[in-house]
């Protein structure tokens, strides 16, 4: 198995990128389904019941340095390397997005909330990271999904969400430490 050294250095050009499968064509316009998440800041949140707009960012599942990966081949899987470096790229423009509209901005996945934690912890996030173990929200969105080690992972994207409501969706999202600055850029250009 290999191990995961530093999750942050990525030779991108060595990573395939996933490609269009339409598996979010049906998102825009969709209205978010009225389901709890936990949070690790330990409450929980009902994305669909936030006002003004919310920024989701969604990722497989991050890693812990020092780690064995869930597989061998992760990297080689298009759209799975880089969930460290996409929730750090939104950890960096934090104080830019709420600056250009977003009244809140969340991670998802599919992880534990207790896994989900240790990760917000290490990499000092100023926002929580919501879990959907149940996979609730994915099924009832249908999101776009990869089965990886026996796991249902989310595939990476970003979703503006205004007032319970999708109204823009990054998909695919490659390479993933840039998917904060362009939804900055989208965000800057869309004010409310």
């Amino acid at each position: 198995m290999t191990k995961q050294p530093d999750l942050l250095k990525v030779d991108w050009s060595a990573i395939p990128a996933p490609e269009d499968d339409g598996a979010a064509a049906h998102l825009p316009g969709a209205v978010i389904p009225s389901v709890v998440l936990p949070a690790t800041d330990g409450g929980s949140v009902t994305l669909s019941s936030l006002p003004g707009r919310t920024v989701l960012f969604v990722y497989p599942r991050t890693g812990v340095p020092g780690q064995i990966s869930l597989v061998d081949d992760w990297d080689m899987i298009p759209g799975a390397r880089g969930c460290t470096p996409q929730t750090c790229s939104f950890r960096d423009l934090f104080a830019e997005l709420k600056a250009a509209g977003a009244n809140a901005v969340f991670g998802l996945s599919t992880q534990s909330t207790a896994y989900q934690t240790e990760m917000a912890t290490r990499l000092h996030l100023p926002f929580a990271v919501l879990s959907d173990e149940s996979l609730e929200l994915t099924h009832a969105l249908n999101l776009p999904k990869m089965q990886v080690a026996g796991m249902t992972l989310l595939k990476r994207m970003a979703l503006i969400i205004d007032d319970g409501r999708i109204s823009h969706v990054f998909y695919p999202v490659f390479p993933p430490d840039r998917n904060a600055g362009d939804v900055l850029e989208w965000l800057k250009g869309n004010r409310r």
